[in-house]
């Protein structure tokens, strides 16, 4: 049974990875009511990773399960860059225009951190990750990779005519995405900061006393430098910054970038929410103080 499905993998994939023009067309368009889809995120608290992991035999190891479930998208809009074009009549990807490869570019650039150095490299900890959220973030990861990967790799733009005019947006948008990129950076180095300082008293404790280290996968405090000052998640807002000049890169009417921001907030706001209350109760009002979750005086 199992080796008639193996066998039969490449003809049920066919036409879906990389996906044909007509079939793009289909996911591009369903992917846009993903918000649907998270609406009973608003009313149950259930996330079973970072701050609000559960013990559970089934969960999976924080750092492996992040790679594993974010890298998804940036291979699948790499394989539909190298693929799509020879399928479309194009000698191949190089046929394709320069602002194609920009919005690739820094697509790939931020999921290389996230997906990559950010688990494995750049954090000394992570909490475990139920595999609910693992298969729900892979899933989203893929449709969102063929989503953005169809467009990029032919389906949309195909010459450097269909860029013409938008040059000053570009700019404007790759400024936007930079500086936010940036800023994505800096807050998540400010809670690294926080447990690296903490296992580095573990660790000067347990030369001097011969104590073991305790570890500090589960350890939390309240950051305070940049935005930290007035939201819980600027992480968060600093992503959706980055994706919505992303999405002015390519143009207002570029429904896939559209989609991705947006469905990116939709999975993202309650969750905030949902971490605000968190702090609350884990420090108390008086110190999460006027901080609002994730935007700036708003929310």
């Amino acid at each position: 049974m199992a080796s008639a499905i193996v066998s039969q993998l490449p003809t049920l994939v066919a036409g879906w990875y990389p996906p044909s023009r007509e079939h793009w067309e289909l996911i591009s368009f369903a992917w846009q009511f993903f918000p649907l889809f998270t609406v009973t995120q608003w009313f149950f608290d259930f996330y079973p990773q970072g701050k609000t992991s559960i013990d559970s035999r089934f969960n999976l190891p924080g750092k492996w399960a992040w790679f594993f479930m974010e890298i998804p998208g940036m291979l699948t809009v790499l394989y539909c860059m190298f693929s799509i074009p020879q399928t479309i009549g194009y000698r191949g990807p190089q046929d394709l225009p320069w602002g194609n490869w920009a919005m690739v570019g820094v697509y790939t650039i931020h999921y290389v951190y996230r997906a990559v150095l950010s688990p494995l490299l750049l954090n000394p900890s992570m909490s475990p990750i139920h595999p609910f959220v693992f298969l729900s973030a892979f899933a989203w990861q893929v449709t969102n990779g063929l989503s953005l990967g169809g467009w990029l790799a032919g389906y949309g733009p195909t010459t450097i005519d269909d860029w013409a005019g938008k040059l000053y947006y570009m700019e404007i948008g790759l400024i936007i995405w930079g500086w936010s990129f940036l800023g994505n950076i800096f807050h998540d180095d400010d809670l690294r900061e926080i447990r690296r300082s903490a296992l580095r008293r573990q660790q000067k404790k347990a030369k001097e006393e011969g104590k073991p280290i305790e570890g500090v996968n589960k350890l939390y405090m309240m950051p305070k430098n940049g935005l930290f000052h007035f939201i819980l998640y600027p992480h968060y807002f600093c992503e959706w910054l980055e994706w919505a000049g992303f999405w002015m890169v390519g143009g207002w009417g570029c429904v896939p970038a559209r989609s991705f921001l947006l469905n990116e907030i939709s999975t993202m706001l309650p969750r905030a929410l949902q971490g605000k209350r968190w702090y609350v109760e884990k420090f108390g009002k008086e110190k999460v103080g006027n901080r609002k979750a994730v935007i700036p005086g708003i929310i």
